[in-house]
């Protein structure tokens, strides 16, 4: 048989064989996709290097890439399988059992999924895509057998004993190339059909039912001229379907209110559990906060502020009752994603909350949904658990998930001013053009932005209104441009009068600092 059509076969069957697993995952509770969980293993695999290349690279488009990288990988061992199958049909059908038994094992790493779920769907989707090959390979062995028997027609034609072999029929080739493309169409409609089926729709249905209760501490009303509005500047707030999302969770996780639950464990002296509806009737406040990104490299976009609604963690820690030597914080994911920060953190920073709300909307299912942490002044890598599901108070000696990988254990934000107009490498016309953008310092509040144009003086901004000292500032400095190219950089000084830093340094291993500088061409 032809090598296309066992390629092509590998391919159907290897697709079929994805497509019924995700069906399943989706019409099954703790019944794990295997796309995700292997891609899981990978990125619990990879050398922190790796991660923050990786990031810095494709920035929030690395989950689709990486989702997309093993999709690759497995058509590509489908078209090898079937190649294979074409004259040894038992060892191609070990490589799909071999195949669907690598997802089964990494699938224990998922606290959602459990054995014999993972078992299921691996049975399930190896039994189909044997079934599809052994299918496909007779209908491509059909095929060529039809195209090399002789014909009498031709035989006569030729003369007694001279037939010669011919090409199949249209009809022939047709009939295994339909079958075949069917077998993918549905392959594609199965899969999409388990996403569907995983309750994406329903939680949507979910949020927009909830009515968020008032919070007894509002944020400030927003001052006239906190957002300048010039065209280009970031906003103020950053829409929730423009907020970065950097975290481990391959699949956003779906958690439904209902059968959600908040555990606050560890060295407390009365642990506790609370349900979604008696997280939403203790009294609640809202705040202002930007929260950024260890990853975001100087002059990135891995940083957002929004307006969050939640409960303050001193209110349940006090409730819990600390004991002695509880040092650390630690936030638990419902993917088994952990994050720890200091107690202390937690008391003395007021607005530190278990979050249910961000910009006046129940949390969006990619930000945490139902609830997950929001503290001021740290990077998420140490604070920002979404998909809560359990606070735990420890001593300092437990790490969290990235600190083994090569963080620091401490994460504070650092002072950093980014420019966002004009974008680098842009041309503008001379004379009076906007040099502006945004800087934070949480808990610290920013007091002034300074700009330098070539090797000149660094010259004041005009800073916005303040909002919070949680939040970023915008900024904004009219500059009388020349024409040719020149060279833009800025700094922030933060509320305790310390200037950003002009040292370089790498995200690794506590973020990076330096001053963000651009190039703009000038032009008559």
């Amino acid at each position: 048989m032809r090598r296309g059509a066992g390629s092509l076969a590998g391919i159907a069957a290897v697709a079929a064989a994805l497509g019924t697993a995700e069906l399943v995952a989706g019409v099954f509770d703790r019944v794990p996709s295997l796309v995700i969980a292997v891609g899981d293993a990978v990125v619990d695999s990879v050398p922190g290097w790796l991660e923050r290349a990786a990031i810095a690279t494709l920035g929030t488009a690395d989950k689709p890439v990486l989702i997309g990288g093993i999709l690759l990988v497995s058509t590509l061992l489908g078209a090898a399988l079937g190649l294979l199958a074409r004259r040894w049909f038992l060892p191609a059908a070990a490589g799909f059992v071999a195949f669907a038994a690598l997802g089964v094992a990494a699938a224990p790493a998922d606290p959602r999924s459990t054995v014999l779920g993972a078992l299921l769907v691996g049975t399930v989707g190896a039994a189909v895509g044997v079934g599809v090959l052994l299918v496909l390979i007779r209908a491509a062995r059909a095929d060529h057998a039809a195209g090399a028997t002789p014909r009498a027609a031709q035989a006569g034609a030729h003369g007694a004993g001279t037939a010669r072999p011919v090409m199949a029929e249209p009809s022939d080739r047709r009939r295994f190339l339909v079958l075949a493309g069917g077998t993918t169409a549905l392959a594609v409609l199965a899969g999409v059909g388990g996403f569907l089926l995983s309750g994406r729709e329903r939680l949507g249905e979910l949020r927009a039912a909830i009515r968020l209760p008032a919070p007894f501490r509002r944020a400030g009303p927003v001052p006239a001229g906190a957002d300048l509005e010039i065209p280009g500047l970031t906003p103020l707030f950053t829409p929730n379907e423009e907020f970065y999302r950097i975290d481990t969770a391959l699949r956003v996780p779906i958690v439904e209110p209902d059968g959600w639950q908040l555990e606050v464990r560890g060295m407390v002296d009365e642990p506790f559990t609370l349900t979604y509806a008696e997280l939403m009737e203790l009294p609640q406040i809202e705040a202002d906060i930007t929260l950024a990104c260890v990853s975001n490299e100087v002059g990135g976009d891995l940083v957002g502020n929004a307006r969050w609604q939640g409960v303050p963690l001193r209110a349940l820690l006090d409730r819990a009752g600390l004991q002695e030597g509880a040092t650390q914080l630690v936030g638990r994911s419902v993917d088994g994603f952990t994050a720890g920060f200091p107690v202390l953190t937690a008391l003395d920073v007021e607005e530190a909350m278990v979050a249910v709300a961000m910009n006046g909307e129940p949390l969006p299912a990619e930000h945490g949904f139902p609830a997950r942490l929001v503290v001021p002044g740290l990077y998420g890598y140490v604070s920002a658990t979404k998909w809560l599901e359990a606070i735990e108070l420890t001593d300092w000696d437990v790490d969290g998930y990235w600190i083994p990988r090569g963080w620091a254990k401490e994460g504070p934000i650092k002072t950093q001013a980014r420019i966002d107009v004009p974008r680098s490498g842009t041309t503008v016309a001379a004379g009076r053009q906007p040099v502006a953008g945004v800087a934070w310092a949480p808990t610290r509040g920013i007091e002034g932005v300074e700009v330098r144009i070539d090797d000149g003086p660094w010259q004041p901004a005009e800073l916005a209104e303040r909002l919070d000292v949680d939040c970023w500032r915008q900024w904004y400095l009219p500059w009388d441009a020349t024409p040719g190219r020149h060279t833009v950089a800025a700094r922030a000084t933060d509320g305790l009068g310390e200037v950003q830093t002009d040292e370089r340094t790498p995200v690794a291993p506590d973020g990076a600092s330096g001053y963000p500088v651009i190039e703009v061409v000038v032009e008559a």
